[in-house]
């Protein structure tokens, strides 16, 4: 073996962002990227209500986790191959996130508690409190995750490639819970495709309480995916309770969630946020893009919109492209008022948001972007000495 070769390999893995993600190329990012303009008070809203803000943008690859201290604004970031939903359990003070590329994973983070006493450490410093990866779950490409979330302290998600909601206990293997009854047959249930675009869950203390967004009601000509797929008004949320809709005539739903004891969901094709009324949904704000993504921060409902993918413009037939923006926005509960917007002029693709206490946790492991830089030494030591 040439030295040369030696050497190259030697210095091969050494890049934390790398080996978290199992991705050599992890640590670079265009900083354009992270770029952001505000408008109204963003920054003082999230230091109000005490939130760390986790965002996952997924065609970016990209985990951010956004905050602020001192009035000073707090972003940090995390790469991991296709981040869609988030699912935070306080109880065990543990975030999930799904991963869907093939094969699709589930990533668990816990917050660091300094750093262990190590002597070969001369002068550590304070690294906070950021999220930090301890387990990791791979499941079969065909899963196709969407969302995650915590019914009854068991970590629940969206199959959307088999149109069913699995339990993924902490210890066990993953199993089907419930699905649609449209997709039974005289054969029994139709797991073998991606028939509805099951994609959200607003989740309740049971699954019977809990209600899970589709783009269709039951099986029938082209599927979601297909860009034939005729999308307005074909989208739904069913009831976990009937396994049928409760709610017709949405247009790519996403993002079901409860909202000050109310059931709201994105209509994502119109840009919309709205909030249930019996069988209506009734548009609380409109926003600039493909809404994607809703949290309930304080008295506001953070949402997030998205640019529109060129190949699916048909699915947006409430939108103009053009005008579409990457962002997130606060909307006030009570009026359905926009009070602050932060947007990426270079962003994408807006999967999931979630509000942490930022007693929990502060942020992720990495504070800026990186190009060919190796990494901090900062961290190089977190990653080598973090005490969860």
């Amino acid at each position: 073996m040439t030295v040369a070769r030696f050497a190259a390999q030697h210095s091969e893995w050494r890049d934390p962002a790398s080996v978290v993600a199992q991705w050599a190329e992890a640590g670079a990012l265009d900083p354009a990227l992270l770029e952001a303009h505000v408008s109204g008070p963003w920054w003082e809203l999230l230091e109000a209500a005490g939130t760390t803000l986790l965002v996952t943008r997924e065609y970016e690859h990209l985990v951010l986790a956004l905050g602020a201290a001192g009035g000073l604004p707090r972003s940090s970031l995390l790469r991991l191959p296709h981040p869609s939903g988030i699912a935070v359990d306080r109880a065990r003070g543990e975030v999930h996130i799904a991963s869907t590329r093939n094969p699709n994973a589930i990533y668990t983070l816990r917050p660091a508690a300094g750093l262990l006493q190590r002597r070969d450490l001369e002068q550590p410093h304070d690294p906070g409190r950021p999220l930090l990866p301890v387990a990791v779950r791979f499941l079969p490409g065909s899963t196709y995750l969407h969302d995650l979330a915590m019914l009854d302290g068991t970590l629940h998600a969206t199959a959307t490639g088999s149109n069913v909601i699995i339990e993924q206990p902490l210890d066990g293997a993953a199993r089907a819970v419930w699905w649609p009854a449209s997709i039974e047959g005289p054969a029994g249930p139709d797991f073998s495709l991606n028939h509805l675009q099951l994609n959200g869950i607003a989740a309740g203390p049971t699954l019977e309480a809990s209600f899970f967004t589709a783009s269709a009601a039951a099986p029938g000509g082209p599927r979601p995916g297909d860009p034939a797929f005729p999308v307005d008004g074909r989208g739904v949320v069913f009831s976990g309770a009937s396994r049928a809709p409760a709610l017709h005539g949405l247009t790519r739903p996403h993002s079901p969630r409860f909202i000050a004891g109310q059931l709201w969901v994105d209509n994502s094709g119109y840009g919309t946020v709205c909030a249930a009324y019996g069988a209506r949904a009734e548009p609380v704000a409109r926003l600039p893009g493909w809404t994607r993504g809703l949290c309930e921060m304080g008295e506001y409902a953070i949402v997030g919109t998205s640019r529109v993918i060129p190949r699916f413009a048909a699915y947006a037939p409430g939108l103009d492209p053009a005008k579409c923006v990457c962002g997130l926005h606060a909307v006030e509960i009570a009026t359905g008022r926009i009070a602050a917007s932060l947007v990426w002029p270079a962003g994408n693709q807006i999967f999931a948001i979630e509000a942490l206490p930022a007693a929990l946790a502060d942020g992720l492991p990495f504070r800026a972007p990186r190009g060919a830089e190796p990494p901090s030494a900062a961290e190089r030591t977190l990653f080598y000495a973090w005490r969860p």
